[in-house]
């Protein structure tokens, strides 16, 4: 698990096109919750951004939005596609778990989606933590988990439902959950959508 918690094991997976993660737009979960449900305009970090697709169209909806990745190769592609979109997207390397350091209280919610899956399993409470320091009280997190299934390798590395409510429960609560409608193909039935609200 120890590959996952370093820069150099994504920027490989980016050069040697092993981001099977990629999905070339913003991910269909996040604009069909943000059409039927949008939720109020502030600031907003998205972990994990990869080439920043969730990160833009979020910045297009009127967010500021803010995008971390741990590699330094995502980061350079988020950047570029921005500036090319004319987008007021912002980006920063960075490891997720040092984000408490330096923006306690900094954003009014969170946009998870393949970041949460991707960090070693026993890191799973600190990645909690870390986002409840950064989201200011009263604000949410909504989170599209993946892969909701039993056993296998990863990264993605599956989870369940009952994890997810045991680990967020504290500084979070469940506002509303269920299946989205729209992942993609080959992920549906292996998906999970939350909106969380930071209750302190």
């Amino acid at each position: 698990m120890a590959g996952v918690s370093t820069a150099e094991f994504w920027t490989d997976l980016y050069a040697r096109g092993g981001d099977g993660w990629e999905l070339g737009q913003p991910a269909p979960t996040l604009v069909e919750f943000m059409e039927s449900t949008p939720l109020p305009p502030g600031r907003v970090a998205v972990p994990g951004c990869g080439r920043g697709h969730d990160v833009r169209y979020l910045a297009r909806r009127g967010y500021r939005a803010v995008g971390f990745d741990f590699s330094p190769a995502a980061i350079a592609a988020a950047q570029a596609r921005a500036k090319a979109d004319r987008v007021a997207a912002e980006f920063e390397q960075r490891d997720i778990f040092t984000l408490g350091r330096d923006y306690a209280n900094a954003f009014d919610g969170v946009w998870e989606y393949t970041c949460f899956c991707a960090i070693d399993p026993a890191r799973r409470a600190e990645y909690v933590r870390t986002m409840a320091v950064i989201v200011r009280p009263g604000g949410w997190l909504l989170a599209c988990f993946y892969p909701i299934r039993r056993g296998g390798g990863g990264p993605p590395f599956p989870m369940a439902r009952s994890e997810v409510r045991r680990l967020f429960a504290g500084p979070f609560r469940i506002e509303r959950a269920g299946v989205p409608l729209h992942s993609v193909q080959r992920r549906q039935g292996q998906e999970w959508m939350v909106l969380f609200r930071k209750t302190c």
